[in-house]
């Protein structure tokens, strides 16, 4: 009879990092640790000869650190890799560049107390694994140039004000897929709630602003919406969109919903209070990630004669919020990850 379950592989040159993953991943009966290495060479030989359906790979490793053996993976012999990152902002840059390089994502470590934290993500590690180890290696086709923008408009009259957009797992290397190519003349702003930790958010804006023709930080509490303009919601809080007065709309970053939505920044309170201040003006957008963060907010918008955008199974890392979205049937238009920047400035 064959074995179904989702063979792991764990490298890492910490002894006890190696035993606490792999006691955590075999306590899931849809998960099998088929070996453990010490170092990125070793990493390089034990994909090759063990066949894992999914790595978790340690950046700081001697003979070969991970981003070395990362990028040896993917040119060779690629698999899906979830990097085990340190919760410092040297971390989040050498995370970036991991997901440049190939990653598919990542799993937050605290290094101040790692014996404590470690099982703190647990829960995250064992989701993250089996929803992307089932999923294999999304392959894209290149991007034709220029960018052709959609001919078909969205239903109804009214232009958007506002796009919103909300991601989680694949997040980062779909927002880098798509906001090179808005234009730094966008007559609206956008906002974006991606999951991820406080000390991420600050480089990943920065890293994409590099990038971008259009401005792209991460807000600020009171930080007017503006034209032009690409704000990033903090890690670790959660940001809303206000209307004060009939011309003065801006970002506000809050903590006292934190009960009531699970992620930080949730997508579904941005959305919600975006579609408040600009109703029937939204435009939302929901890319890849895991769970149904967003699924409300899109409701919302939707309710409010806005305007949504799911991205298509086929282009998704994992195919959770955008499924949601699809599933409850208010997605105006799925459409594949390369036409979403052209969706976006067709709507405005």
């Amino acid at each position: 009879m064959p074995d179904n379950r989702i063979k792991v592989l764990i490298a890492d040159d910490s002894a006890f990092m190696r035993n606490a993953l792999s006691r955590m991943i075999s306590s899931d009966p849809e998960l099998l640790v088929v070996g453990t290495a010490r170092d990125g060479v070793e990493t390089i030989d034990k994909v090759n000869s063990l066949k894992p359906d999914i790595v978790t790979l340690d950046v700081e490793m001697p003979r070969m650190n991970g981003l070395e053996a990362l990028k040896v993976i993917m040119d060779t012999n690629p698999v899906p890799v979830l990097m085990v990152s340190s919760l410092t902002s040297e971390g989040a840059e050498i995370t970036l560049e991991a997901l440049d390089a190939g990653a598919v994502d990542f799993i937050p470590k605290n290094l101040a107390d790692l014996s404590v934290n470690i099982l703190k993500i647990r829960e995250q590690l064992l989701e993250k694994l089996k929803a992307i180890g089932r999923r294999g290696i999304v392959r894209r086709k290149a991007r034709r140039q220029p960018l052709s923008v959609p001919r078909k408009t969205f239903e109804g009259q009214r232009r958007i004000s506002l796009v919103v957009i909300g991601s989680s797992t694949g997040g980062p290397k779909a927002l880098q897929e798509i906001l090179p190519h808005i234009p730094e003349d966008l007559p609206v702003g956008v906002v974006i709630a991606q999951h991820m930790p406080p000390s991420f958010t600050g480089p990943f804006a920065e890293r994409l602003d590099s990038m971008c023709k259009i401005s792209v930080k991460e807000a600020e509490h009171g930080e007017p919406v503006r034209a032009g303009v690409v704000m990033i919601a903090p890690g670790g809080k959660h940001l809303k969109i206000v209307r004060r007065r009939t011309l003065e709309v801006t970002a506000e970053i809050v903590d006292a919903e934190e009960g009531e939505y699970i992620y930080k920044p949730s997508v579904d309170l941005l959305m919600i209070s975006a579609t408040r201040a600009f109703p029937g003006r939204t435009l939302g957008v929901i890319l890849t990630g895991m769970g149904n963060d967003g699924l409300r907010g899109m409701e919302m918008i939707k309710k409010d004669n806005g305007k949504t955008l799911a991205q298509n199974e086929e282009t998704c890392v994992v195919y959770g919020m955008p499924k949601a979205v699809v599933e409850a049937g208010i997605a105006d238009k799925v459409v594949p990850i390369e036409e979403i920047a052209g969706e976006i400035i067709n709507s405005v």
